[in-house]
């Protein structure tokens, strides 16, 4: 029990760490959780995506994309394409602020982008696969019989920093409020989106 204990701390550490670090999956999330906009979706699907790529790093399936570079290589690509197109686009809302809050009229249609857009930037993004299939793949390995444990520690550290963050992210509403808090975070969207499309472009 203690090493089973042991086992999944470790992959709750692990995949806490590799999470956290800001990036496209987390500033998106971030953006939602504070207009409160598609959150339980979004942050269902980043969990839910989390946790089976996870399983399939622990499954040994890492090893074998390994071997088709080429698929990876394309990812990137596409990947970095949608990243630099969504940070331009936010650069957009820095150039021309609203305050931030869909009406009622805008809910379907918003929480329709939200789903999509929140898939693909969680499944065109290589960084995802190199966290969670490569790497917690490959420290989930080190575990032996004990690697599945590992992996469901990493996958609840995944499930409660996306609920913290979509859901924690409504208590920043109010500093948010006016048009100047939303150009700041949306420069930071942007900034973020761009250099990580421009490193994905230059890498692939």
């Amino acid at each position: 029990m203690n090493n089973a204990l042991t086992a999944a701390a470790a992959g709750f550490g692990s995949g806490l760490s590799l999470i956290v670090a800001i990036g496209a999956q987390n500033a998106f999330v971030l953006r939602q959780g504070v207009r409160r906009d598609a959150v339980l979706a979004v942050v269902g699907i980043c969990a839910l995506s989390d946790a089976l790529l996870i399983a399939l790093g622990v499954g040994g399936v890492g090893a074998v994309v390994v071997a088709w570079p080429g698929a990876v290589r394309a990812v990137g690509i596409v990947g970095g394409a949608f990243l630099l197109c969504y940070g331009v686009l936010a650069g957009r809302r820095v150039l021309r602020p609203g305050t931030g809050l869909r009406t009622d009229g805008e809910a379907a249609g918003s929480r329709r982008r939200a789903v999509l857009t929140c898939l693909a930037m969680t499944w065109l993004n290589p960084h995802v696969y190199l966290d969670t299939v490569f790497l917690l793949g490959s420290l989930a390995a080190d575990r032996g019989p004990l690697r599945w444990t590992f992996g469901l520690g990493a996958a609840l550290a995944s499930l409660c920093w996306f609920t913290a963050l979509g859901f924690g992210a409504r208590l920043l509403g109010r500093v948010l409020a006016r048009p100047r808090a939303w150009r700041v975070l949306d420069g930071l969207v942007a900034v973020t989106m761009l250099a990580l499309g421009a490193t994905l472009m230059a890498g692939s």
